[in-house]
């Protein structure tokens, strides 16, 4: 009777886990709402499908009992990718490309298995599975890699980067520099891919506009608690706050916090406008998003089948940035509508409170030397 229940359970298991994963087309038909994406730092889980723009007008469409989804590209092996968003974020999104784009480069070899809304746990659980071979792949933020490979703080400093153009100039330069960055992770089983960024993150507060230092000075504002992104806000003026995403709105409500700093997204998807209306253009960090996968798993692929998931991770970069950059202008007009009042910040101000640390890191190693000198020479002023 022990047996039979333990096999039970086991049975059990397996069917909830394959329950949990999107393979390279959802099966979701209805079209989502825009503010259920949301970037890859934190989001609330939801079912991807076309937009609602690309719907077939009434008098086109097809009786709904005949109406079925895409057929899902399934290769022989498939890879599977954990995810702590929901599947209608743009980055996942991405990674739904990537599935399709990869199966047909390896002729049916390889596909991606998508596990959105953290269903295969945290980001920093996630990528310990990646290290020791239990899991594929998975997309985590920067902050997530740096306790790792220390010289990934150069990339996710404060103000390094002029805007969003910049960075994405530098992530798709394919240059020796990132090249080395990336390789400091071999080491520790896993192997960075490509890089995403969902867009600049900003202060929003609850008193009032925050558009200088000396406002700033004093405020108990949420960051990542990485050490790069705490220092970051103590130089900024203000006291940089570790904290976990869902205890952000409690603690602004009851003014434990006095705000907080996040990108448009994530700002109007967890609502923290409610309790923190006031939106400032700091532009202080582009943080990024990196893709890994298990060094064990991408060993026992074919020098070819490596070599096409390489490109085609590395052309589906263009592809997440044109998408978040279509969200973010969709997002302020939603926060407008919500109220929210937005204010330009003394962006030169904060910078140079800014530029000890950004010396600090990247003169930290010659690696860090390397991209910081790439990142320089891809200013448009440069």
């Amino acid at each position: 009777m022990k047996r039979l229940i333990a096999l039970l359970l086991a049975v059990m298991m397996v069917f909830a886990l394959a329950a949990c994963g999107q393979s390279a087309k959802p099966a979701a038909t209805e079209a989502p709402k825009a503010e259920e994406a949301a970037p890859a730092e934190e989001a609330a889980p939801a079912e991807e499908a076309a937009p609602a723009e690309e719907a077939a007008p009434a008098e086109e469409a097809a009786p709904a009992e005949e109406a079925a989804p895409a057929e899902a590209k399934v290769g022989q092996t498939v890879l599977k990718c954990a995810f702590n968003q929901t599947i209608t974020n743009p980055e996942a999104k991405t990674l739904l490309k990537i599935s399709d784009d990869l199966y047909d480069a390896t002729e049916g070899r390889y596909s991606l298995e998508v596990y959105p809304d953290a269903s295969l746990g945290d980001q920093a659980q996630t990528l310990e599975n990646v290290m020791i071979g239990a899991l594929d792949m998975s997309l985590v933020g920067n902050a997530i890699i740096e306790p790792y490979a220390s010289d990934f703080a150069i990339i996710a400093t404060p103000y390094v980067y002029d805007d969003i153009n910049h960075q994405e100039r530098v992530f798709e330069s394919g240059d020796p520099a990132l090249a080395a960055l990336y390789a400091t992770t071999e080491e520790h089983g896993f192997v960075v891919l490509c890089t995403y960024s969902l867009g600049a993150r900003n202060l929003y507060t609850r008193d009032g506009p925050v558009t200088t230092p000396e406002e700033l000075k004093g405020l108990k504002i949420r960051v990542i608690g990485s050490d790069t992104c705490i220092n970051m806000m103590n130089n900024m003026g203000g006291v940089g706050q570790g904290m976990p995403q869902g205890d952000v709105y409690s603690a602004i409500q009851t003014k434990v916090l006095d705000g907080a700093e996040n990108n448009i997204i994530t700002y109007v998807d967890l609502v923290q406008y409610e309790v923190a209306p006031y939106y400032n253009y700091t532009g202080h960090l582009l943080l990024p998003d990196e893709l890994v996968i298990s060094k064990q798993v991408l060993d026992k692929m074919s020098a070819e089948d490596q070599a096409a998931l390489r490109k085609v991770c590395e052309e589906s970069m263009p592809y997440c940035y044109a998408l978040c950059d279509e969200l973010r202008s969709d997002y302020q007009a939603k926060a407008e509508e919500k109220g929210v009042t937005f204010s330009e910040a003394d962006i030169p101000a904060f910078q140079a409170l800014c530029q000890d640390q950004i010396a600090e890191v990247a003169g930290r190693t010659e690696v860090t030397k390397g991209m910081y000198d790439l990142i320089v020479s891809l200013r448009e002023s440069a």
